[in-house]
């Protein structure tokens, strides 16, 4: 006999909640094997992918992208016995009143429509020639509407037009009716952007809006930043900074035969700084913890990184115990895997300091909102090139201006200012980092 396993949606992360299912990468029919990546999800903090806990064969998909599960919800159901005994009968419930269901899309316990398949339009069209068998008691399934004749199958609104998940997902995020595009073949991406769109003759301004769902990493952030806000007492002070030394050594470094193959960036500067200034100023490296302050002897070090779901902010663990060139290594993988939407919840816990590098964007500086968890953040902002006073005269020099937001209930104006200026210092002249 088969044995049908159900695969609920796991707790990828401590306080999971719901996800999104963004990708599968299988279907109903695949033989897959045991640890085999089969979908992808995006959780409240960044995209994971599943794997497999069984080897079998897929029965059904519970639940189609762009749809949000709660933890504990099935999502999928195994045959772990696909050469058993009744391997060719049908799996529990594939099939209701004799009608065949869209396959992945089986009776759920709540209700939902139905799209008719192709086949089910021959099959109301053919009369089924051979007796059907007796079906076996199961659940009342949830009603299925069946137009009055096989004539009206055939109508436009009574088919779900081809489209392949990432579009139907798209169509869901911008509001646009995949019945209304029907056409021959499948509907692409640029078929739901020119709906989204609308017509080119002028409409009301209520009609040139479009309106995405808060979910995932960006509801995540913006929760994650409106209690810190209105928890933390945030204090902001700012720094300009001639890096013009740092930009030298970075210069000297590209042909060094130790950075050759790596990308030193000012932001590798910036981090180093952060660190060696965070052992003379401890207080920044620790967090409020209601009736005691945490110092932590270690630097899980925050970088925020922008990415198509949201901002993430990733940590590179005990960067106070690494060289320069490792920082530019784990900066360069940490960035990579962030872009690609591929940083794991566990990689954005537990930091202690983070730093913000708004400098790419070529903003000067800003008032950042300190990392939950943490005490402080530093803002790194555009090196430009500027009028500065050296030795009584007037240069161009290589201006960089520094923004630290910090906990005032942790870190005195003092503090906040004395680690401020050593990163400054160490940024204006990297020689100054041997005397630390």
């Amino acid at each position: 006999m088969p044995d049908y396993k159900v695969f609920p949606l796991p707790d990828t992360a401590e306080g999971l909640v719901d996800a999104e299912i963004l990708t599968w990468h299988i279907k109903p029919g695949d033989t897959v094997a045991v640890n085999q990546i089969i979908v992808e999800i995006e959780t409240a903090k960044a995209a994971v992918e599943l794997p497999c806990p069984w080897a079998g064969v897929v029965t059904e998909l519970h639940a189609e992208p762009g749809q949000t599960v709660n933890v504990g919800e099935p999502i999928l159901t195994i045959d772990v016995d696909p050469d058993g005994a009744a391997a060719s009968a049908p799996a529990p419930q594939a099939e209701t009143n004799g009608q065949a269901m869209l396959v992945g899309y089986g009776p759920k316990a709540t209700t939902g429509k139905r799209r008719a398949r192709k086949n089910a339009v021959a099959a109301a069209v053919a009369p089924v020639a051979q007796p059907v068998a007796e079906p076996q008691p199961v659940a009342e399934p949830q009603p299925i509407a069946v137009p009055d004749s096989p004539a009206a199958l055939l109508e436009p609104s009574a088919l779900v037009p081809l489209a392949k998940p990432p579009v139907r997902k798209l169509a869901k995020d911008l509001g646009v009716d995949l019945r209304s595009l029907a056409k021959d073949g499948v509907i692409t991406r640029e078929d739901v952007e020119r709906a989204a769109r609308g017509p080119a003759t002028p409409v009301a301004a209520g009609e040139r809006e479009r309106r995405v769902p808060v979910k995932g990493v960006r509801r995540a952030t913006a929760q994650a930043m409106v209690s810190s806000a209105f928890t933390a007492p945030h204090v902001t002070e700012f720094l300009t900074v001639d890096v013009t030394p740092m930009m030298e050594l970075r210069a000297r470094l590209k042909t060094h035969p130790a950075f050759r193959d790596v990308k030193i960036t000012p932001l590798t500067f910036a981090a180093k700084a952060v660190c060696l200034a965070a052992k003379r100023t401890p207080d920044v490296n620790s967090v409020w913890a209601g009736e005691e302050i945490v110092y932590k002897d270690y630097v899980h070090l925050g970088i925020a990184a922008a990415t198509p779901r949201g901002l993430v902010v990733p940590k590179i663990r005990d960067a106070d115990a690494m060289s320069l060139r490792d920082l530019a290594v784990a900066l360069e993988q940490l960035t990579v895997t962030a872009r690609e939407g591929k940083t794991t919840p566990a990689d954005m816990l537990n930091g202690t300091i983070t730093i913000t590098n708004v400098g790419v964007f070529g903003v000067d500086t800003g008032t950042p909102i300190i990392t939950p968890g943490e005490s402080a953040i530093l803002a790194l902002g555009a090196i430009r090139d500027m009028p500065w006073v050296v030795d009584g005269e007037i240069r161009v020099r290589k201006v960089c201006q520094l923004s630290l937001s910090f906990d005032h209930r942790v870190i005195d104006g003092q503090q906040g200012s004395q680690f401020l200026a050593d990163v400054g210092a160490i940024l204006a002249d990297p020689a100054m980092a041997i005397t630390y």
